[in-house]
């Protein structure tokens, strides 16, 4: 029985949609246990107008949130009782087996590295994320790779790029049940003398890697074709490719409606293509995903999206439930151990 600590002043939206997903997913045939942090009142309030299993569900109050304009350690260190901050400490004492946030990035990263223990080895955390692909990954076919990091870290050393190669592999083995997920690294090219010195020296260590099934190097075209399961690279460079996938996922929505609106010929084709375009938005639907883990702390994080609607929330729960009950950090700490 899983239980996880949700941060429900977090996200663009607010406590309704926050609360909206936790309500649906009590509801639902789980065991998974469910504590809110936030204003006490203000949720107590909200849930007695949500149908909800309130056996599911404690309460745990805490005083705001995290603006997402703010910067993170000013944020905290001015707010010793924002929500994070309560649900992280939640989370480090023990009362919580993983937790969700769809708050401020920065500000999840610092309170995670300020009340949680890093994995043995683990000398920087990574922050994964998921991107749509025209490939499939995995028994179940997944539409999506995984990429870290994105932003935990600006820079990596190669020892810090073998350790996400191992805490990705062990995410996508447990969470996409895919035995043997394919490893990459992000590159200028595919040979094995392409790249910085860091990526040549990682590339030679994840080569002879026990857990790894490392494939080489990919370059970024590899990306939207889903040419590895999980792709590593440093966080400044991660960041950037993963917003430039969005855009680009955003421009295409956009283009496609902004033509059918303009003129007959075009609604004509767009509804001869609509089948496509609705494979389009089901393989770029990051709402299925629900979040993106945080790697290389003793204790589950999944960062929601800030955008995140119930739908979003509830599979991010899920995804943190599932993560603790099949033994994330354990894996991880097996892959890393397997090298030494």
């Amino acid at each position: 029985m899983a239980r996880v600590v949700v941060d429900a002043e977090g996200g663009d939206h607010g406590l309704s949609v926050v609360l909206d997903g936790v309500c649906r997913l009590s509801m639902e045939d789980t065991t998974i246990q469910m504590l809110l942090v936030g204003d006490a009142d203000a949720i107590t309030e909200a849930l007695e107008t949500r149908r909800h299993n309130p056996a599911r569900i404690q309460v745990r109050h805490s005083g705001g949130a995290v603006p997402m304009a703010e910067d993170p350690r000013a944020a905290l260190e001015s707010r010793p009782d924002c929500s994070i901050l309560v649900a992280m400490k939640c989370l480090a004492a023990g009362e919580a087996d993983a937790l969700v946030s769809a708050g401020h990035t920065g500000a999840t990263i610092l309170a995670a590295s300020q009340h949680l223990d890093r994995l043995p080895g683990i000398r920087r955390a990574a922050l994964a994320a998921v991107h749509p692909t025209e490939g499939r990954h995995g028994p179940r076919e997944d539409p999506f790779s995984l990429i870290l990091d994105v932003g935990a870290t600006l820079s990596a050393t190669a020892e810090d790029l073998v350790n996400f190669a191992v805490m990705g592999s062990a995410y996508a083995s447990v969470i996409s049940d895919n035995p043997k997920p394919s490893v990459a690294l992000l590159s200028n090219g595919t040979e094995p003398n392409k790249g910085t010195p860091t990526i040549k020296t990682a590339h030679a260590a994840l080569v002879d890697h026990p857990s790894i099934h490392f494939i080489g190097n990919v370059e970024g075209l590899d990306l939207p074709r889903g040419t590895a399961d999980v792709v590593v690279c440093e966080g400044f460079l991660g960041n950037v490719v993963l917003k430039m996938l969005e855009g680009v996922t955003e421009v295409v929505t956009d283009l496609a409606k902004d033509a059918y609106a303009r003129k007959f010929l075009w609604r004509l084709g767009l509804t001869m293509l609509s089948q496509g375009l609705r494979q389009l938005r089901t393989m770029t639907d990051w709402k299925q995903y629900g979040g993106a883990p945080l790697l290389g702390f003793d204790g589950g994080i999944i960062k929601a999206h800030g955008r995140s609607n119930a739908r979003a929330i509830r599979n991010a729960i899920k995804v943190a439930a599932k993560a603790h009950d099949r033994g994330l950090s354990n894996e991880i700490r097996k892959g890393l151990a397997s090298a030494t």
